[in-house]
């Protein structure tokens, strides 16, 4: 009796997931660099039901054998086994400010991989990130919304005198007519080994720190100065998901009730001792 209700409990906290997920895509659809998250649910194995009896022999001694027959399948419901962000390049949006430094990927040599700028965490573990929304902290270093230094290829901080420098499309920064330094470009070849650390930062699963994009004559890539990168969230696309994902939590959520009813009614009247 309660397979089913083991299989609505599964139904709903897996759409409560996926609700959860595409809430947070929703509310981020206008931070830039941010990464669509997806979902990925996923069936529990199906069981084979068998009914278990006895047969008794034609023979003088009575000997009975226990016999299996088979029934069929029952499925036991899903699971949400795993959300990974989407890569996928979004639309730049011109803001004529110049901390602000887009990166538009071009050229890559495999289509599992990606590009990030590489910045420098309070604890100095390597972490990147796609938002390009920088600024200038009170000691003229180049930094992310949340402090972090943004790296050149010397693997050093940025420091700039004013917001007056000029940044060309390979990352050479140039202040008062003279290169202040290259922004350093990182390079995963396979985007499943990134992970997000919060904050639009991102890390490797092994902590390992990326290769550089430079001098790789296989990937080609532009920055631009004065535009940031969108958020990739379709934020219709978004809000179609998250009324089907809430339909399946409410119609698992009446099969739930109505085995609570049938549960109660078991137990109060159809068990009631007289």
């Amino acid at each position: 009796m309660f397979k089913g209700f083991y299989t609505a409990a599964a139904g709903m906290l897996s759409q409560q997931r996926q609700t959860d997920l595409l809430t947070n895509n929703i509310a981020n659809a206008n931070t830039p660099g941010f990464k669509a998250d997806q979902g990925t649910l996923k069936a529990f194995p199906d069981m084979l039901l068998q009914r278990m009896e006895s047969e008794d022999l034609p023979t003088d001694r009575n000997i009975s054998v226990q016999n299996k027959k088979d029934i069929g399948t029952i499925n036991t419901g899903v699971y949400m086994q795993e959300t990974v962000p989407n890569f996928t390049q979004g639309d730049l949006q011109q803001t004529s400010q110049s901390t602000d430094i887009a990166l538009m990927e071009q050229n890559m040599p495999t289509k599992e991989g990606g590009l990030f700028f590489v910045v420098q965490s309070p604890d100095n573990t390597p972490q990147y990130t796609r938002n390009s929304n920088f600024t200038l902290d009170q000691e003229g270093f180049l930094t992310t919304s949340t402090r972090a230094y943004v790296l050149s290829t010397n693997n050093q901080p940025i420091q700039l005198k004013s917001e007056n420098f000029t940044v060309d499309s390979q990352g050479n920064v140039t202040e008062n007519n003279q290169q202040i330094a290259q922004i350093d470009i990182a390079y995963a070849s396979d985007l499943q080994t990134i992970k997000k650390a919060g904050n639009g930062l991102y890390e490797t699963l092994n902590n390992q720190p990326l290769p550089s994009a430079q001098n790789n004559p296989g990937i080609s890539y532009q920055l631009n100065q004065g535009f940031v990168e969108r958020s990739n969230v379709d934020a219709t696309q978004s809000m179609t998901d998250l009324l089907t994902a809430y339909r399946a939590f409410e119609a698992n959520q009446k099969i739930m009730q109505a085995y609570d009813r049938s549960m109660d009614k078991a137990a109060n009247e159809i068990g009631r001792v007289r």
